[in-house]
């Protein structure tokens, strides 16, 4: 293939398809650009037919640090497993993918997205999306594209949406709106916003909508010019009377389904699939055709839970569509942690815990992306016996990196900013019981448990997932879904946010011709719902608590001149080193001259303000201080003042009357009251005088001029040194120089 490039401006911002070229041996590869971003796409097509009852997709998004010319951070030096960014783009063009393969089709795709140069302003995450079409289509793939993702901003003051918003850009955006699809359909929608409200983000995603069909349309021009050729494929299908002897079940499968105990009906279901499977065929059927018996046994649920709601608009646990299910909440679970909140909904439990730290605790990031790291960080656990299952620990996976990013994307708006509340927060989700809408939990119970910790939050947060079932005209939303209708339904839509308006959301849609209209119904049931449960929510804790728990840290600043910040650091660190050892308190200086004081002991972080003020403080003409004796001079004694100062204590200052030797009247270590009697101002010199004076003792004063006959001595002898000694010049006194 020659190489083949499409260049183009959409919004405001230069765009560049480019194939042909690079990574000739794989299906399809495609270099997309964006400003000077690029990131090469490629995907390759396996050509055998797996045995799965899922499509097998892939798709992989390493991060390259020689794209924004760093070395990796760590031991290695070398890019190792996915960072959480990376796995969220990963996510990302794996939700719009998927949908667009057909049904039963079973080959192994796999696509590697590498960004190779990443500007400081441009985004690689949206091109990905419009890379991995391009690059399925130029290699023939059964994809129904193209598809393409877009970012939607807008600007806060006039209220204008932006597509593909630069970093600057989006520093003065209130809506950061990641959508993907078609030009027919939207597939998935990511959201985080300072308090929408529902109509801005439904006219946010009907434009976003247009966006993407622009992109469409641009990347068939490109598609048109490369004129590929679509590959063989055949789509597995199963033997019809596999689907005739399950299709015979559908009533004792609506039976079973009719149980609000997840494990109940799940046993029930799983009962009945095995006794179709024993009794409906035979050995040699089950071997031949095992695969295909689960997919129709799938199907057979599937189509029996979707007609009961379609048909009665009863669901299988008994609730109608809006329901929530019933809801125990209870803040500040845990004692001796900085706060808690146990959330649960129905057979969903999520314990969060948060942790208040000092600012130099936030996350550090060692990615391509322009932050260098966050102070609230939000972890979300989904360990195997939450579901009854067993299974590794270890590592977490790619859906709970989504859904603690989630929930943490809900919150953010709400959270004080530094000035105010100068602490890093961790906030980490449990999931103790998962039955569908467990990010949400997770998202309820974080809010719980940063106001039981006294984070003085500006609104709190809750959260619902809301779902579809669509059966051609037919269409029923569902609130607050639970897992079979997630996995079984043809939507997952979650919302967050306060009283005042939508803080995140996050949607994936499996139903074709998902109308605006259906996604103003969805948001305003969603509304309803999370008014519902935050109601739930305050009827346990009105708000932020007033006062922090005992065991969590206190944390002050102070502010000091910049030319200062050498004298609290000291040599090495020593000083503040020395400081922390003897309070226990935490410190952290910025370099602005900003200092946040942290400790669980009220009395430890009092103790290390003093002295860390006390190392800044300029002596003033007047002021009396309690000092230590630090050095004896035969001139005085030097006073420690402050941390960081010392005063000058003359001989003649050290008592009343005369003084022969300082060490007569003081020693190292003695702690004295004295008083600033002048400041150097140019060398800043301290000089003092002693408080309470105390008489000198006898034998103390100096010996007079005519009784230090051997100190006379010597200065007799130093005279006659002076004597000219030369040859000639014996017993002549010296002429001074420059003499007249």
């Amino acid at each position: 293939m020659t190489k083949i490039v499409e260049e183009f401006e959409l919004y405001g911002k230069q765009y560049r398809l480019e194939t042909g070229e690079l990574a000739k041996q794989a299906t399809g590869a495609v270099l997309v650009t964006c400003g000077e971003t690029s990131v090469l796409v490629t995907t390759v097509v396996s050509s055998q037919e797996r045995d799965y009852d899922f499509f097998p997709l892939t798709v992989d998004y390493i991060e390259k640090m020689y794209a924004v010319g760093r070395i990796p951070g760590g031991y290695l030096k070398r890019e190792a497993k996915p960072s959480d960014h990376g796995t969220l783009v990963a996510r990302m063009v794996d939700r719009p993918i998927r949908p667009g393969f057909p049904d039963g089709y079973k080959n192994e795709v796999h696509i590697v997205a590498t960004p190779l140069v990443i500007d400081e302003e441009h985004l690689p995450d949206t091109i990905c999306v419009a890379g991995a079409s391009a690059a399925l289509l130029v290699g023939g793939a059964p994809f129904d594209g193209p598809a393409a993702a877009v970012r939607i901003g807008r600007n806060a003051e006039t209220g204008e949406f932006i597509v593909n918003p630069t970093n600057t850009e989006m520093e003065t955006s209130d809506l950061e709106l990641t959508i993907a699809g078609t030009a027919d359909y939207i597939s998935m929608v990511e959201a985080g916003a300072d308090e929408i409200s529902e109509e801005d983000m439904l006219a946010a995603m009907t434009f976003g909508q247009e966006a993407i069909a622009a992109f469409c349309e641009k990347q068939a021009a490109f598609l048109a010019r490369v004129n590929p050729t679509p590959m063989e494929y055949k789509i597995h299908m199963a033997d019809p009377s596999v689907a005739e002897r399950v299709d015979a079940h559908l009533a004792e499968m609506s039976a079973a389904l009719k149980d609000a105990d997840k494990a109940a009906r799940m046993g029930k279901v799983e009962q009945l699939k095995a006794a179709i499977t024993e009794n409906d065929f035979t050995e040699e059927e089950r071997t031949a055709w095992g695969s295909d018996i689960k997919a129709a046994l799938k199907s057979l649920e599937k189509r029996a839970m979707r007609a009961m709601i379609i048909e009665t608009g009863e669901r299988v646990d008994g609730r109608s569509a809006d329901e929530i299910r019933p809801l125990y909440i209870v803040p500040g679970y845990l004692p001796r942690v900085h706060g808690s909140g146990l959330f649960q909904r129905g057979q969903t439990q999520v314990m969060s815990v948060c942790t208040l730290g000092m600012l130099n605790e936030w996350q550090r990031l060692d990615t391509i992306w322009p932050e260098e790291g966050k102070r609230y960080m939000h972890q979300y656990n989904f360990p195997p016996y939450c579901t009854g299952e067993t299974g590794r620990m270890g590592a977490p996976k790619r859906r709970e990196v989504g859904h603690g990013a989630l929930a943490e994307r809900a919150i953010l708006p709400v959270l004080p900013d530094t000035d105010a509340f100068p602490y890093a927060i961790r906030v980490v989700s449990e999931v103790l019981e998962s039955n569908g809408s467990s990010s949400m939990a997770s998202t309820c119970g974080s809010c719980l448990a940063l106001m039981d910790a006294g984070v003085p939050i500006s609104a709190p947060v809750s959260g619902v997932a809301m779902g579809l079932i669509k059966e051609g005209d037919d269409v029923v939303v569902l609130s607050d879904i639970q897992g079979i209708e997630d996995f079984l339904g043809d939507m997952d839509f979650k919302v967050c946010g306060t009283p005042n308006g939508i803080t995140a959301l996050q949607m994936d849609n499996k139903a074709r011709g998902l109308s605006v209209e259906i996604l103003a119904r969805a948001l305003k049931q969603a509304h309803d719902g999370r008014a519902h449960i935050l109601k739930a929510m305050l009827a346990t804790i009105d708000g932020p608590r007033a006062e922090m728990k005992e065991t969590a840290p206190r944390i002050e600043t102070i502010k000091i001149p910049v030319d200062k910040i050498r004298d609290v650091i000291g040599s090495g660190g020593k000083v503040v080193r020395g400081i922390q050892e003897e309070t226990g308190a935490s410190i952290d200086i910025q370099e602005d001259g900003t200092i946040h004081v942290g400790a669980v002991s009220g009395t430890a972080m009092e103790a290390a303000k003093a002295m860390i003020l006390g190392i800044v403080k300029e002596p003033e003409v007047g002021e009396e201080f309690e000092g230590e004796v630090v050095g004896i001079k035969d001139f005085g004694a030097f006073v420690k003042l402050t941390p960081g100062k010392d005063g000058l204590l003359h001989i003649s200052r050290v008592a009343n009357g005369r003084v022969g030797k300082v060490e007569d009247v003081l020693n190292l270590g003695d702690v004295i009251k004295v008083v600033v009697l002048e400041v150097d101002p140019k060398t800043g010199k301290i000089s003092l005088d002693r408080l309470d004076k105390p008489d000198a003792p006898e034998g103390s004063a100096p010996a007079r001029r005519e009784d230090r006959g051997e100190r006379g001595h010597g200065h007799g002898e130093r005279r006659e040194r002076r004597e000219d000694n030369r040859p000639g010049r014996a017993g002549r006194t010296p002429r001074r120089r420059h003499e007249g």
